[in-house]
């Protein structure tokens, strides 16, 4: 399935988490959205997770659609599969992906060179709220669960 196929079900988190000095960083993107490859539409509202997502949906594909468009070491970047929200959008349902970088630390200067910056939590303020929200639950489950495991 081709990037021009997925990525308008799609958007996605990038986090990386130093699990020694507890640091959560987020990727905060130049046109302010913390979501990749954009912002959900205003008119976005929460949904429950269809019963049945399709292909387009499929965590994997995004990662993999992900590493191709930014040129990122797919060794680098796990899909944190516990992490399960979606959107209602006027073209359809939207999942929000959740990724995060296994580096021992934040490739500053690759998400840089993609446009993007990354920043604590609490650097975020003035985001969108629906983003914030998102974010809030990415940190909670890496921080209190599971998904800052490699």
């Amino acid at each position: 399935m081709s990037a021009a196929d997925i990525t308008p079900f799609n958007r996605v988190i990038l986090a990386h988490y130093d699990s020694y000095s507890a640091a959560l960083l987020f990727a905060r993107w130049a046109d302010g959205s913390l979501l990749w490859p954009e912002a959900l539409p205003e008119s976005a509202m929460a949904m429950p997770a269809p019963q049945a997502a399709g292909p387009a949906h499929d965590g994997e594909a995004v990662r993999q659609v992900l590493i191709e468009r930014c040129g990122l070491n797919g060794g680098e970047v796990v899909h944190v599969g516990e992490f399960a929200h979606w959107a209602q959008t006027d073209a359809g349902p939207v999942r929000i992906h959740l990724l995060r970088f296994t580096t021992p630390d934040a490739p500053k200067a690759l998400i840089e060179a993609l446009g993007a910056r990354f920043h604590h939590l609490a650097q975020l303020r003035g985001a969108a709220m629906s983003e914030l929200l998102l974010l809030r639950e990415a940190f909670n489950l890496i921080v209190g669960g599971s998904g800052g495991r490699a």
